[in-house]
């Protein structure tokens, strides 16, 4: 009888939900992944699935070149702790990468990045 409340047990704790054991995924951007823009955007914003931690969390935009041209004023928003943004200067055409680090409150680090491009305008 004790084997099998031991096998139960151990069974239940396998399929509880795993989502304490989840990273901090990138769920939506402003720009978008790989999009395409006739205007510059005066801002970066990144949303996450989970609360980011604000100290441990950054993100940083380069041009074609691999020079730093955000305003360096990443920051966890107040009112949403998913949301990190950041602001730029006025773009000129080319490609852009958006790098970020994030530290989410269970832990886990998430590095990655995503691109958009600004193209002349018509």
């Amino acid at each position: 009888m004790r084997k099998r409340l031991l096998g139960a047990w151990v069974l239940g704790l396998a399929l509880l939900p795993t989502a304490a054991l989840a990273h901090a995924v990138l769920v939506k951007s402003i720009p978008a992944q790989r999009s395409s823009l006739t205007e510059s955007p005066p801002r970066v914003e990144l949303w996450f699935n989970e609360r980011l931690e604000p100290a441990y969390s950054r993100a940083s935009v380069t041009d074609e070149a691999g020079t730093q041209i955000d305003l360096r004023d990443a920051l966890v928003s107040r009112e949403d702790a998913r949301r990190l943004s950041l602001s730029l200067p006025p773009l000129r055409p080319g490609r852009y990468s958006v790098k970020f680090r994030v530290l989410s409150v269970d832990g886990h680090v998430v590095e990655s990045n995503l691109t958009f491009t600004v193209k002349n305008p018509r």
